[in-house]
């Protein structure tokens, strides 16, 4: 398989990482490599707690329904954690972008990865298109890659229960 390194699937594995946290470092590396990621070598138990760290600071660009303040708040992150891109063939799967030095360590590798595809995610697909769970209750973050981009809920069911909600809501003000 072929990493699309900064597509939405660095988004997909931020929110994975942020709704259902790692329990342990190799937990980390085996998300990871699910996502495709080749890392420099297995994550640390300091990887991990750099990673859940910069996860913090992702949520709140996550959770900025302003504009400016997203652009803000993933522009610090950029400025930390990605670099001037770079073509490489690392894993001998064919060329690509990094948007990371060479080297760098398994934690920047990864908060890199996020950053940028989130940048990319926001200016191609529209600055709205990353929020949290609109549903009561519900702590859950999305990246919205829905046709019409109005995604609100970060499932089915939360979405579900919020019309259940609203519906019985509607009901009873009514009756």
């Amino acid at each position: 398989m072929h990493y699309n390194h900064y597509g939405r699937e660095p988004v997909r594995l931020g929110v994975g990482l942020l709704n259902e946290p790692c329990a342990s470092a190799a937990d980390l590396g085996r998300r990871c490599a699910a996502a495709g990621l080749v890392l420099p070598g297995p994550p640390t138990e300091a990887d991990l707690a750099s990673v859940t760290a910069f996860l913090a600071r992702w949520r709140r660009v996550v959770e900025c329904a302003d504009r400016p303040g997203r652009a803000e708040l993933l522009n610090a992150l950029l400025a930390d954690y990605a670099s001037a891109p770079r073509l490489t063939d690392h894993a001998g799967d064919g060329w690509h972008l990094h948007f990371r030095d060479p080297g760098v360590a398994t934690d920047r590798q990864i908060a890199a990865l996020i950053t940028v595809g989130t940048a990319l995610h926001l200016t191609g697909l529209g600055m709205d298109r990353l929020g949290a769970c609109a549903a009561d209750g519900c702590a859950q973050v999305y990246a919205d890659t829905s046709r019409n981009g109005r995604q609100r809920f970060c499932s089915p069911a939360c979405a579900n229960r919020s019309a259940v909600r609203r519906h019985r809501a509607s009901r009873a003000t009514a009756g």
